[in-house]
């Protein structure tokens, strides 16, 4: 190593003696065991429609012309370039010939322009669905939501060998010797931000894939998050299997559970197919469970103070009473019985002496409410008691199960109509529910009649995978970052429906077009950026559509959907859902125009989702210096004269979340911060929000 220091120390060129050195630094503190990869050179991404300037990196629309260019001079319609490989490489090209392109690591100011809106929801915060390169929109994403995400569910691209995901601009195919690698580098990159944004107290990532990726996947999870729980659980999402050559048809793919903190699977009210076998168990009702201890622990030197007689009345109709424990030194035979009793001891069936599951006064409480009751019937070793566990009376205190009444023993009497047993299912999920072509592309196909898009996920598959986490906690915010169709959103908001609540799904996925598509816009001469071109992409033609008919409950073209959403809540899909939707296009600004704030109509919607994504948007710099308006959750101040007005409007409200000041001085920004109400997210601009994209592609 010491050698190619001194190598390296010869390269004249200082950028490029850098650039090297970085790289080599990085080899050498790359861990030599685990899941070993090359990381290739970033990441790019291409901006069409975007204008071409002096110093920016472009690219030629015919990739008959390789390479990344530095722009050095605009000439009118010309451009004079400088080959990013080979400086002493140089060229003049039209402008209409280039598209810009950024490459991760590159400095970004990211903005976000709307597209449209729904508001069917009232005052309930707005999805968002961003058109974006999901890096980019993921490091955007930190500036107001690291650290705040409650679930994060992404189906990545599986890496099959089919062209269908890109690396750097180009479809990776199975004749790519470093298809795995760049796969690789690939998730590392976006799965690392999605760690800042999951909340470390209680949060899970669910990742979804398939065979030819699971391992390398497993490995590659345990690197980023070592202190997480992960498991995964194969999910039968065609029980007929997919066809392969020479190989097993495949019937399942795998979902990862990344659990953070105290985060882990609620139980839920299932029905009997998630128990496997013919669905017949106990726990389809609730259970009466014997008195006696049975297993570890259950003679009665074990516990003495749990060995005490239960009277019950001689027919054996009803229990009289419980006596007390008696001394671990005593013979119960001693022991004498109301008159008209039997006394019933925890005799275990090997006649030997063993304890009861609960103390004599748990156990009265218990019968005086209902919960213990007597056998039908003595035998030798006296009489099975029985009664209702812990967990079974919560199920009536919770009002699963209802009490009717009581019986002439005065146990209760339950209605169990419509009682589904909480339980944590197995790792093996084998529901009907998760058939990706029944409940994925017909579903999809039924709401999107001429439109087709390949392999979306089963809606009701993501919904089970979300409400484990998230069922307890109606204020979640969920993320995917390659939301394709959209379906992530669409479970929420159906999670949303069963139980009133206010969860929120940020939606992430670019506007590709598929391989066979980019081949026929090419030979019509379209290029990307260009109307024809982008009205085809998965964002345009199947993301944004799909959740606005979800909403809706019609299709793109205005007629009601047909059928029947199933299984956890049943209604018309025409009904559609109360819910608000935003769709915005990531945007690049200028970080010298943002810091006169000059673009403040680019960041307000990125301040407006870090305040929650509801209520009213500040869209517009305020005329008197300062707003706070009646109907949002944040402020704005632009002019520090106003601040006393200004903070006296916050703090009389309680339901001020976030408040961002306009300043170039962190003395006045903390003069000011001090008088709000503390726990305001306080933000100073345009400083914090420049400062936190440099630090952000710089580790990019």
């Amino acid at each position: 190593m010491a050698h190619l220091d001194t190598l390296i120390e010869r390269i004249t060129d200082p950028r490029l003696r850098s650039e090297i050195q970085e790289q080599v630094t990085k080899l050498a503190a790359k861990t030599s065991f685990g899941l070993v990869f090359e990381e290739h050179r970033p990441e790019s991404v291409v901006l069409p429609g975007f204008e071409v300037s002096r110093g920016g990196k472009v690219v030629f629309r015919d990739s008959a012309t390789p390479g990344i260019w530095e722009v050095a001079k605009i000439e009118g319609d010309n451009a004079r370039l400088v080959s990013r490989n080979d400086r002493s490489v140089r060229m003049v090209a039209r402008l209409d010939e280039l598209i810009v392109i950024r490459e991760f690591g590159d400095s970004i100011y990211p903005g976000l322009k709307s597209t449209g809106k729904i508001e069917r929801g009232g005052t309930k915060p707005f999805h968002t669905l961003i058109n974006a390169e999901n890096f980019h929109a993921l490091q955007a994403l930190l500036y107001g939501h690291r650290g705040k995400v409650d679930a994060i569910y992404v189906d990545p691209p599986y890496n099959t060998g089919a062209k269908d995901w890109k690396y750097n601009n180009d479809y990776v195919d199975g004749e790519d010797a470093y298809r795995h690698s760049k796969w690789l580098a690939f998730m590392e990159r976006r799965l690392k931000i999605a760690k800042d944004l999951l909340k470390p107290s209680n949060s899970v990532l669910i990742v979804t894939i398939d065979e030819r990726e699971v391992h390398r996947l497993a490995l590659l999870l345990e690197q980023i998050f070592p202190s997480a729980k992960i498991q995964m659980v194969s999910v039968a999402i065609k029980p007929g299997g997919i066809a392969r050559t020479s190989e097993f048809s495949r019937s399942d793919e795998h979902y990862f559970f990344v659990m953070f903190g105290s985060s882990g699977p609620k139980a839920l009210p299932l029905d009997s197919a998630w128990i496997g076998g013919n669905g017949k168990t106990t726990m389809d009702t609730i259970r009466w469970r014997g008195l006696l201890r049975a297993g570890n622990n259950s003679s009665r030197t074990d516990r003495p103070t749990m060995f005490f007689p239960v009277f019950v009345l001689e027919d054996g109709s009803a229990i009289h009473s419980i006596g007390d424990p008696i001394p671990l030194t005593a013979d119960r035979s001693t022991v004498t019985s109301p008159e008209g009793t039997i006394a019933v001891w925890p005799i275990r069936e090997n006649d030997a002496e063993g304890r009861w599951q609960l103390g004599a006064e748990k156990t009265r409480e218990a019968w005086a409410d209902g919960f213990v009751r007597p056998g039908t019937k003595f035998h030798r070793r006296g009489m099975r008691i029985a009664y209702l566990a812990a967990g079974e009376q919560k199920k009536i205190h919770d009002g699963l199960i209802t009490v009717v009444g009581r019986a002439d023993d005065g146990s209760v009497i339950l209605d169990e109509t419509g009682y589904r047993p909480r339980f944590v299912p197995t790792t093996q999920w084998a529901i009907p529910a998760h058939s990706a072509s029944e409940h994925g592309s017909r579903l999809l196909k039924s709401i999107l009649p001429d439109r087709s898009f390949p392999f979306p996920k089963s809606l009701y598959a993501v919904e089970d995978a979300l409400r484990f986490f998230v069922s307890d906690n109606p204020d979640a915010v969920v993320l995917d970052f390659f939301s394709g169709s959209g379906t992530t959103a669409h479970a929420v908001m159906r999670l949303n429906r069963r139980d009133g609540g206010r969860r929120r799904s940020i939606s992430i996925t670019n506007n590709e077009v598929s391989v066979d598509e980019q081949a026929e816009l090419k030979r019509q001469g379209l290029q990307p950026g260009d109307a024809e071109w982008e009205k085809w992409g998965i964002c345009e033609y199947i993301t944004k559509p799909r959740i606005s008919a979800a909403i809706t409950g019609a299709t793109p073209g205005g007629t009601p959907i047909s059928g029947d959403y199933k299984f956890n809540d049943e209604f018309p899909i025409s009904d559609g859902f109360d819910e608000n939707v935003e769709f915005f296009e990531l945007t690049y600004e200028d970080n010298q125009l943002v810091r006169l704030g000059q673009k403040f109509e680019a960041i307000a919607p990125i301040l407006w989702m870090r305040a929650g994504s509801e209520g009213e948007r500040i869209d517009e710099l305020p005329e008197d210096g300062w707003i706070v308006p009646d109907a949002a959750y944040y402020g704005l101040l632009t002019d520090i004269d106003q601040w006393e007005p200004f903070v006296r409007a916050v703090n009389a409200r309680e339901d001020i979340r976030s408040v961002f000041i306009v300043t170039d001085s962190q003395a006045e920004f903390e003069a000011i911060n001090v008088q709000i109400d503390q726990h305001i997210d306080s933000v100073r601009l345009y400083s914090d929000y420049l400062q936190t994209f440099e630090i952000n592609t710089r580790q990019g």
